[in-house]
């Protein structure tokens, strides 16, 4: 088979990366790929976004299987683009994943179909927010209604800051056409639980879990990032819970969508926090993580392709999807000032060193090549994975990998791995 990976960070390296170790893939491409996955697959310089580029290159190069990554060109319809043209595609079609691309329909979504959430209201006035906003408790949560980069997400601690949210979204547009409606709910106390689920519209088949570090600094200090580390399994999702989820969450979230005629075929990736009322959604992705990908296909035992042709095919409920018992950590190293502002360009010195002597894999994230040097090329330029029979094993693993690893101003948190709660 030939397939093409749409996007072109570290969660697409971890599907390349996976993908390359099925004995059915004759040639890999991605778009646009990065460094790191410019070495296992070939990188052609066409955007994620570019519906019209990504459909044309399928279609010239007689691909099998287009699987389409990122947020952006799901919520813009590339797979009903590609199977309009006949290519299988990977991931759900352009109304299902509204799931993610508004907040405002995902909660109305929870809402009408009982599914376990935050309480919360909607606004397309920020004069009506704010007003809102006067009689509320704090701390309070200001999302922008679309796509943000996974940085849409302010948890307000007092009434100024929330006001001040809501003018930076809806009046400054520091978000774009993301921040055209808010969503403002109340806050939830709680760890919070990633799990990411195949679904071919019918059945569901949740992966390994897995808990996400957002904040940029260490124990959770400063501004909300994409991800500066992620860890395998959860410490605190037991199988009860798990249990709970499918029944009350899970499988009612693809219930309600195949009632609203918006079937998910694809990944999606449930944003937990367990309550002292039990587990309730924040948020709906559709597609998998990032970082979360990057900690949980190495735990994969399948062969990646035959999971993505069951969902295509609709016939998921036939395979039996195994993991191994293994943990998995891993450390983001990023740019200096990354998620504000931060320079690239610099040369990365250590990643041999650090795979042959430390048994680490890094899934590139911001590099690329230029006079056969390695370069930084983005905020968040390596996840240093681990994999090891217990978390302490594995996260003692991963840092070890990074300690070979050096690259200007880089930043990177020292607690990956140790949140019990």
């Amino acid at each position: 088979m030939k397939i093409l990976v749409v996007g072109g960070g570290g969660r697409e390296h971890a599907i390349v990366w996976k993908l390359a170790q099925s004995p059915r893939v004759k040639k890999l491409y991605c778009a646009p790929g990065n460094g790191g996955i410019s070495k296992i697959a070939e990188c052609i310089p066409v955007k994620a976004t570019d519906i019209d580029g990504i459909t044309a290159f399928a279609l010239n190069n007689g691909i099998d299987m287009v699987m389409v990554a990122p947020d952006d060109p799901l919520a813009a319809g590339m797979v009903d683009a590609l199977e309009a043209k006949g290519v299988r595609a990977f991931g759900p079609r352009k109304n299902a994943a509204f799931l993610e691309s508004s907040k405002a329909f995902s909660k109305g979504i929870m809402k009408k179909y009982s599914i376990p959430t935050a309480k919360y209201e909607v606004f397309e006035d920020s004069g009506r927010a704010i007003e809102y906003l006067r009689y509320q408790d704090f701390p309070i949560v200001v999302k922008a209604d679309g796509l943000a980069l996974g940085k849409g997400v302010i948890i307000a601690q007092g009434f100024d800051q929330a006001q001040e949210a809501v003018n930076s979204i809806m009046s400054d547009k520091v978000f774009g056409k993301a921040g055209d409606k808010l969503v403002i709910e109340e806050f939830l106390h709680g760890p919070e639980v990633s799990i990411l689920a195949f679904t071919d519209g019918k059945t569901v088949v949740p992966m390994v879990s897995s808990q996400d570090h957002k904040r940029a600094y260490d124990d959770d200090k400063g501004p909300n990032t994409g991800g500066m580390g992620t860890f395998s399994p959860s410490r605190i999702y037991t199988p009860e819970m798990a249990e709970y989820c499918m029944g009350n969450i899970y499988k009612p979230t693809i219930d309600a969508m195949n009632k609203e005629n918006r079937k998910f075929k694809g990944v999606l990736y449930f944003g937990l926090i367990i309550t002292p009322e039990g587990p309730k959604v924040l948020e709906y992705n559709a597609r998998f993580g990032d970082p979360e990908t990057q900690v949980v296909l190495p735990r994969l035992k399948n062969d990646l392709v035959d999971i993505f042709d069951a969902v295509i095919d609709e016939k998921l409920a036939s395979l039996n999807i195994e993991w191994d018992n293994n943990a998995a950590v891993c450390v983001i190293m990023a740019s200096g000032g990354y998620p504000e502002k931060y320079a690239t360009g610099f040369e990365i010195t250590g990643i041999e060193a650090s795979e042959k002597e430390c048994g680490v894999t890094e899934f590139h994230a911001g590099t690329k090549y230029d006079g056969g040097k390695l370069l930084t090329s983005g905020g968040r330029v390596l996840g240093v994975t681990a994999v090891a029979p217990t978390l302490e094993d594995a996260r003692t693993k991963a840092y070890k990998g990074v300690g070979k690893i050096s690259f200007k101003d880089m930043h990177c948190r020292k607690d990956i791995g140790v949140k019990r709660n």
